[in-house]
């Protein structure tokens, strides 16, 4: 699939994959579970490798858990960190859902519908509908944070309502993120308290 290898082929781009990916697990109201759980089974899984350390006896050691930071903008081997993120992300976006109209995701739907529509063209319309609704949408959260969240909720939207164009607007909202956001999606991957991550363990 031409949408997925595109993400495989970027390393940073799997960063944002697995916090999307994480955003809809926790969601509420996500209708397409099976088709989620195999989007991971396809890209998200063999991204994730076992941490090697030694122990204070010598032996080498191999933990799957966690490697617990970014290290120059590129994924970790632990997802941990994405899933707190993801669900926090989450509860923001259950609040913004009922405040998407349904005008706007039925718009959506029949652009990604489209396949005549290139990779820049489709990312394009994602990019106009979030930034319409960032300005439709009295918000208090500060403006890239806002935007983040809404583009993962149109995701979980269009989804839901054509779950066979999954996997083209989960590439599509990881590319639109990854062009728009990376920098704040760093920022924010990188202030997760430790003390935050060991209570998760």
């Amino acid at each position: 699939m031409e949408y997925l290898s595109d993400i495989h082929s970027n390393g940073s781009r799997r960063m944002e994959g697995i916090l999307l990916y994480n955003f809809l697990q926790s969601s509420s109201n996500c209708e397409f579970r099976d088709q989620l759980q195999a989007l991971r089974g396809q890209w998200l899984l063999p991204a994730v490798k076992p941490v090697c350390h030694y122990e204070d006896d010598g032996d080498l050691q191999t933990d799957g858990n966690r490697s617990g930071h970014l290290q120059n903008g590129e994924l970790g081997e632990d997802e941990e960190i994405f899933r707190i993120i993801g669900a926090q992300l989450a509860e923001i976006g259950d609040q913004l859902d009922k405040e998407i109209q349904a005008r706007v995701v039925n718009d959506l739907v029949q652009h990604f519908l489209n396949e005549n529509l290139s990779r820049e063209e489709i990312t394009r319309c994602l990019s106009q509908a979030v930034e319409g609704l960032a300005r439709a949408i009295p918000s208090d959260m500060e403006q890239e944070k806002a935007l983040l969240v809404l583009a993962m909720v149109l995701t979980k939207k269009v989804a839901n309502r054509v779950p066979s164009l999954l996997h083209r607007i989960f590439s599509t909202t990881v590319n639109y993120i990854n062009q728009h956001l990376h920098a704040y999606v760093v920022r924010m991957v990188s202030a997760v308290p430790r003390e935050q991550l060991l209570g998760h363990a």
